[in-house]
This record gives C-alpha cells, structure tokens and sequence, in this order.
C-alpha cells in the first residue's frame, strides 16, 4: 500500500501542492526518488536516512520508492526532506497513514534529525489552508507561517518530535504568529536644507504612487531626499503586508517570523544585474522589482545602471507584474513599486555651473541623460531639478512641513482613493486608473481642460503623458481636498512633467 504525505513546489508567489507517494515492496533494496527533482531533493534520499538512523530506525531490506507528483512540475529546493520522511514513517507504519494525508509538510532535515529552517513558510501554509490540512514545519518557520490564521501550523524542533506528536506520546501546541517588526525611526524631512520643490514632488509622488525622477548636481540632496520617502508614506494594510512578506519569504528575508507593516524600500546598486533586479537566477527567485512591490525602488546613480537593466523595467512598470521566462517554467511575481530615480545632469555632474563644467558641455548632458530611452522617461509621472544648495544655506533653520504632517496628509489622499476604487481588484491608487475609470475621476474642469489641450500641442505631450498628467492632477487635487480636478492642479502636474527636461 502507497503511504502519502503533502508538502509544495514553489512557482514565483505561488505554492502549488505536491503529492509525495511512498511504496515499500519486495525486491533489490533500494532507495530511489523520482517526479522530477532537482539536485538538493535527490540528496535527500541521504538526509532521510541518516536522520532516521540517528532516531535508531532501521530501513527494511526493501525497495523503497518516493514518488513526487505531479511527475512533471519540477521540485526545487531543501523542503522536501521533512514531506519526504514523512510519507516514508508512515510507510513503515511508524506513524499512522492517515495522519501523514492530513498534513503538508515542509522542512529540511539535518544529519541529527533537526529541522532547519527553509524559505516560504508563508506562501506554504496558504496552500495549506486552500487544501484543508494543516501544516508542519520546523519550529523556527512555525511563527512566519501562524500569520496564516485559517490553518494550523505545528512547529517541530526535530524528527523524533513530529513521531512523538503523531504517535499521540508528546503533542506539539500549534505555533503563534512571530511579532510585527516595529519600523526603525524615520528620517525628517526638515532635515533636508531648501529643496522645497523637490519636497513637494516627493509628496505627491507618496500621495499616488507616482513615479519620481530627480535630476541634479552631486551633493545637491537626491538621495536624501529619497531616504526620507518611506517615512511619508503610510504603513502596509493587513492584505498588503501578507502579500508583500509573501515575496520577502520566499527570499528569505522575514526575520523571525516577524511580518513588517513598513512599506519596502529597496536601492539596489547600479553594479546589479538584470536577474538581480527583475529576477531569476537558477530558482527563478525574485527581484528588487518585486521585492519593493507596495513600496518604494530608489535607482540612484540611474544612468549608469546598464541598458538593458533598464529597460526591462519598462513592461513591470506598466503591467504590476514581471513574469520570468524560463525553458521549463514561466514564473510570475507581483511587483508594484513606486520607481524613484536620481540622475546627475551630466557625466562630470556640473552642466549647470560654467567654472565646474567639462569642456564638452553641453552635449555631455544630453549624451549621458540619452541613455535614458525615450519610452522609459516617458513613465516618470514626475521630474524634478535639484538644485545645489548654497553653502550658506546650510546655516539656516529647517524649513518646510516635518514628516509626521506630511505624512498625515499622504495618509488622507490616500483614504480618499481607497474609497473610489473600493471594490476593484486592478485599481488602488490614481497610479492604476485608466480607461474610462481615468476620464471619470481625472477630468479636468474646463478651464483645465483648455490648459492640458496647449500643454500638448506645444510640448509634444505623447497620449501615455497626457494620461500621466491627468493622474497626478488628481492625486494633486486629492491633496488639496478638492472633489474636482482644477486648472491649478493640472499647471502643477505639468509644470513636474516638463520643467528642465526634454519631452519624449
């Protein structure tokens, strides 16, 4: 008779159920596992049976057959250990049958017969809860996958635990959620001297998720400034934060099993590659792309990331999705992120100041913005100069709104705009509306209209931009308060469009 037990195979997000079989029959003893394994699965032939000889349980002198299915889905990874020795007890008729069919298992299996701890606890006990079992895994997984509330989760500190506990001889309690992770304290925006315009553009683009593109001289306070976004913006919502820790499981970056209500802030290197940042690698692992989904991805240094890092950026940008192709999978990840960007003017980063400049300005500026592509400037909602800051300057008092007030009124446009796309799964921000939903919400008034018309036959505005202007027109009326999209809030929406940069 065929022993089962149930554990998962990971594609992007998605846990998809594995069925592991295991036959002891007559003949040639043998321990041999088949579905389609990778590398790490196949040594856990050997994990398996050393952690059970360490429990002192002898394999019979039999052919043993561990069979994952569906045969064709390929199995990747160390979790298929705790499934695997799983299904093989109840083989044996160590632990009863019935009880291995109930449980999806996942974990990693050291030579003592510890558990070690394994990436995508979260994503796990979710497919768990669909399928109607409950999860086992090992302890330290257990307070990641407990956030999981419609099943549950035993965490088992070894093998010879989980046989306690089916065996009914020592019952393992069902774990407890880990700890939501307390941010770190934020950094204010009154510490950054000036740059009261660059502030604003920051506010808008937290107020909508709009897309920021900042471009000024070195040391003029662009990544300041993008450090000081994520204490603007208002923490993850109960879905978001499942959904976004999610991603960050399967990257194995939860800490404890702690679940994080600060919105992502990834600024990846302009040295990374293109799996780094859109995803891949041999397990199709996420990116920073998905990594920041409901959060923030800070570019610095933006033309100096290689061209085709780039413009891979282009299609997620548009979509909230990346799907990684590979020859045997097509690996889809969430990854709606707020892009902000920072670019200085030139290659030697002084155009604007004559005594500093290279001899080539200023068709330095124009060749090293260039590697921009067209199409890819044109999804930045938002471009702003940021000018140098006078040294003398640096001497005055804070100027300008401090976080916490900024923040409050984010939060408020943000509630407003919750409440006009309530009910819809493709819209939650001004960033998503299109279509007729767009026309609905961001017609301008006619005097508006009248100003966006000359705007786009003077400046070349492209119908994506057009669209982009109406978007943050409205986030600027949501911050207004204004139920109406007015001529002011469409001159301020284009004046971020076009001010000091070439329209494409």
């Amino acid at each position: 008779m065929v022993a089962r037990a149930y554990t998962v195979a990971f594609e992007g997000v998605e846990a998809r159920p594995v069925e592991v079989q295991c036959a002891v029959t007559p003949g040639v003893p043998a321990f041999s596992l088949v579905g389609l394994p990778d590398k790490a699965v196949s040594e856990a032939r050997d994990r398996v049976r050393t952690a059970l000889s360490s429990m002192a349980i002898a394999l019979p002198s039999r052919r043993i057959t561990i069979n994952l299915s569906p045969a064709d889905l390929p199995k990747e990874g160390s979790h298929f250990d705790l499934p695997i020795a799983l299904a093989l007890l109840a083989a044996l008729e160590i632990i009863p049958r019935d009880a291995a069919e109930g449980t999806t298992a996942i974990g990693e299996l050291s030579l003592d017969g510890r558990l070690m701890p394994v990436i995508g606890a979260l994503p796990a006990a979710m497919a768990a809860a669909e399928e109607g079992r409950i999860l086992l895994c090992p302890r330290a997984s257990g307070a990641e996958a407990a956030w999981v509330g419609a099943v549950q989760v035993i965490g088992a500190a070894t093998l010879a635990d989980v046989v306690r506990h089916y065996t009914g001889q020592a019952p393992i309690p069902a774990a407890s959620p880990g700890e939501v992770t307390a941010p770190p304290p934020g950094r204010d925006l009154r510490d950054v001297k000036g740059q009261e315009r660059a502030k604003r553009a920051l506010e808008i683009a937290a107020a909508g998720r709009h897309h920021l593109m900042m471009v000024g001289t070195p040391g003029s306070g662009k990544s300041m400034l993008a450090a000081r976004l994520p204490g603007i913006l208002p923490p993850l919502t109960a879905p978001e934060a499942l959904e976004t820790s999610m991603i960050h499981s399967l990257a194995g970056l939860l800490s404890e099993g702690g679940i994080n209500r600060t919105r992502p802030f990834r600024e990846p290197h302009h040295t990374a590659s293109m799996a780094a940042i859109v995803g891949g690698g041999r397990r199709a692992a996420p990116g920073e792309i998905s990594l920041a989904h409901n959060g923030v991805l800070f570019m610095d240094e933006f033309p100096e990331f290689p061209r085709t890092v780039l413009e891979t950026l282009r299609q997620p940008i548009e979509t909230g999705e990346v799907m990684i192709a590979r020859a045997n999978a097509h690996v889809k990840y969430p990854c709606r992120f707020m892009l902000v960007a920072a670019a200085n003017p030139c290659k030697c980063g002084y155009l604007s100041d004559p005594a500093r400049a290279c001899s080539r300005a200023p068709l330095c500026g124009e060749d090293y913005i260039g590697r921009i592509s067209g199409p890819l400037m044109d999804r930045f909602d938002l471009r702003v100069e940021v000018p140098p800051v006078a040294f003398t300057d640096l001497d005055l008092p804070a100027s300008g709104d401090p976080s916490a007030q900024v923040a409050d009124r984010v939060a408020q446009a943000r509630s407003l705009q919750a409440a006009r796309f309530a009910g819809r799964a493709d819209m939650h921000l001004n960033a998503d509306a299109e279509g007729e939903a767009l026309d609905e919400i961001a017609t301008p008034d006619q005097e508006g209209r009248a100003l966006i018309t000359r705007i786009a036959e003077r400046f070349g505005l492209t119908a994506r931009g057009y669209h982009r202007v109406l978007r943050v027109a409205r986030t600027i009326a949501d911050l207004d308060g204004s139920d109406a999209v007015r001529a002011a809030h469409v001159a301020e929406a284009v004046s971020f469009r076009i001010a000091g940069l070439k329209e494409t």
